[in-house]
């Protein structure tokens, strides 16, 4: 019964994560969500910045804390070990949920592309940015990242095992390409409005930071970490790795009209 109940919990925590990054679709891009960054304002500026500044401090803390191995340590003296991934994904979707509910829209126009080829270049700047987040967490393990992998093993009764180090192909073109997708995703708008220009540069911003924990953590766990941070530049690929990047990219479709 407790595994069946682990592994249950694990696949709720996944469905809730699931539906908050197809609602953060919808509520950075402005799509179809019933509200999003940039509805219509109903409060002042000085209160929706406010208000905007301590929901994102509010994610920050809860994704930056939790994420850190001695609140792991202390935390799983109270929640099973096999569910310890799964409750941070529940409590990060919670907190985002929180955000989407009493996020405050400001309003103010600080660019706006005119131009149709521009706005359809913007447009597919931001799905690529999403689509990379996607691929950057199959390219390591994507069900362990959210959990899955640690409750299905415990409903099996197979001891968990930690992924080992990889350096998959998105991984050798940067460090950490999760992040780059993002990054794509926060500043990818045709329009972008004071509230958007807040949130987007109070993001990066954290971004920027919390790669400087995870990869103190990383050294820490992986010896060979220090040597892949000589080699692979963080954010930026350098043109000899993005090259190689993309020719693995197009190999299989090169070799498909080859054949």
């Amino acid at each position: 019964m407790k595994r069946f109940a682990t592994l249950t919990y694990g696949i709720f925590s996944y469905a809730v994560f699931f539906a908050t990054f197809l609602y953060a679709i919808g509520f950075i891009g402005n799509l179809i969500v019933p509200k999003s960054i940039d509805s219509v304002p109903t409060s002042s500026l000085g209160t929706a910045l406010f208000i905007n500044t301590l929901l994102l401090l509010v994610f920050a803390v809860q994704h930056s804390v939790m994420a850190r191995p001695w609140f792991k340590r202390a935390w799983t003296r109270i929640v099973p070990v096999e569910a310890e991934r799964s409750t941070y994904v529940l409590f990060s979707s919670l907190a985002l949920i929180l955000l989407f509910v009493l996020w405050q829209p400001m309003g103010g126009i600080i660019w706006n592309a005119h131009s149709e080829a521009a706005r359809i270049a913007l447009h597919v700047a931001y799905g690529f940015g999403w689509a990379l987040v996607l691929a950057s967490t199959f390219a390591i393990d994507h069900f362990d990242l959210f959990g899955l992998r640690q409750t299905w093993r415990a409903a099996r009764g197979v001891a968990y095992e930690p992924p080992v180090f990889v350096q998959p192909i998105l991984y050798r073109i940067v460090r950490h390409p999760l992040y780059v997708g993002w990054i794509f995703v926060m500043w990818a708008t045709p329009t972008m409005t004071i509230a958007h220009l807040f949130f987007a540069a109070i993001t990066t911003l954290y971004i920027l930071v919390a790669i400087q924990f995870e990869e103190h953590d990383l050294k820490k766990s992986h010896p060979e970490y220090e040597d892949y941070k000589r080699r692979v530049p963080m954010l930026v690929p350098a043109l000899g790795g993005m090259f190689k990047g993309l020719l693995w990219l197009a190999a299989p479709f090169v070799f498909y009209f080859v054949m």
